[in-house]
């Protein structure tokens, strides 16, 4: 299934949905990233293992995962690619600090760029919000690059949440952007 495109910036780029043929490709982005974080002082968000196989492939069966594709030389490639979780999440109901609204919105999870071409997860973020309109977003204290991104984009920081889903490392900073 194609989704809409609508907001890209470069011809030839669009988002659609991914599927299991897509795991490989997507697997060894995760890896770029955790290596990324970690040589950027920030080794303890995503570890050596997350997100976990069965966490991508839940995503994937859900069709959660959404992918920004283009393609060179006639072969498609992933430029980047997230969880866009509808409904409310879990993690989110208890915040030190305060959401802009409680609204009806979206989460991005597990965000990730291959590395290819440049302000790739800005442009998943910026289409996410013209599709969805309110989104929620958390990241690691460490995550500085992730932090420009959003605050760039217009995210509020909102305050702090607890991940529910381990036992150490839980603070994140929370963001949400609400187009009105």
């Amino acid at each position: 299934m194609t989704l809409s495109s609508t907001g890209t910036k470069a011809a030839g780029r669009r988002f659609r949905r991914a599927t299991m043929r897509d795991l490989p490709q997507m697997q060894a982005i995760y890896v770029r990233a955790r290596h990324l974080m970690a040589a950027n002082g920030n080794p303890t968000q995503w570890g050596n293992t997350f997100p976990k196989d069965e966490v991508v492939r839940d995503d994937i069966a859900n069709q959660r995962t959404v992918l920004l594709v283009d393609h060179v030389g006639g072969k498609e490639r992933i430029l980047a690619q997230f969880a866009l979780c509808p409904g409310e999440d879990p993690t989110y109901k208890h915040i030190e600090g305060a959401w802009l609204d409680d609204d009806t919105y979206v989460t991005i999870h597990r965000i990730a760029s291959a590395g290819l071409v440049k302000h790739a997860a800005r442009e998943c973020i910026t289409w996410a919000l013209k599709h969805y309109g309110n989104v929620r977003i958390d990241t690691h204290p460490n995550n500085k690059a992730m932090q420009h991104v959003l605050e760039t984009a217009g995210f509020a920081r909102c305050g702090l949440i607890q991940l529910i889903d381990r036992p150490t490392d839980t603070t994140r900073i929370a963001y949400q952007r609400h187009e009105w």
